[in-house]
C-alpha cells in the first residue's frame, strides 16, 4: 500500500511538473513574439523603413549627407542617391540636382550649362 501510494504521488508531482513547464515555454515564445512587436527599436525601425521608401521614390527629395554622419548613415543615403539616378535619372543630393544621361554619365547644371562630375 505505502509503495502503490508513493509511486501515486510521483506521478502526480510529474505530471504537474510536465505540465507548468509546457506553459512556460509557449509563454516565453508568445512574449518574446509581444516583446519584439512592443519594442521601441522595431517601432523606430519600421519609422526608417518607411522615410527610406518615401524618399527612394521621390527624386525631388534633399538626400543631406552631412561631416558628422557615420559610415552606415553615408553608404546607405548614397545607395539610395545612386538607386534613384538609376530609375528616375535625377536625384536631389546636399541641395542639388543631379542628373544621369544615356552614357551614365552624372552631370549638373551651372547657370544653364552641363557641368560633367
Amino acid at each position: 500500500m505505502n509503495k502503490v501510494l508513493v509511486f501515486l504521488i510521483f506521478v502526480i508531482i510529474f505530471l504537474v511538473y510536465k505540465k507548468i513547464n509546457t506553459k512556460k515555454t509557449k509563454n516565453i515564445k508568445l512574449n518574446k513574439f509581444k516583446n519584439k512587436l512592443q519594442s521601441t527599436q522595431s517601432n523606430i525601425e519600421r519609422i526608417f523603413l518607411r522615410e527610406e521608401e518615401k524618399t527612394f521614390s521621390d527624386p525631388n527629395i534633399n538626400i543631406y549627407i552631412g561631416i558628422h554622419d557615420n559610415e552606415d548613415n553615408i553608404n546607405r543615403k548614397s545607395n539610395i542617391h545612386r538607386a534613384r539616378l538609376t530609375k528616375f535619372r535625377k536625384s536631389k543630393l546636399n541641395g542639388e540636382m543631379i542628373f544621369q544621361d544615356d552614357e551614365q554619365k552624372i552631370y549638373k547644371f551651372n547657370n544653364g550649362k552641363r557641368v560633367y562630375l
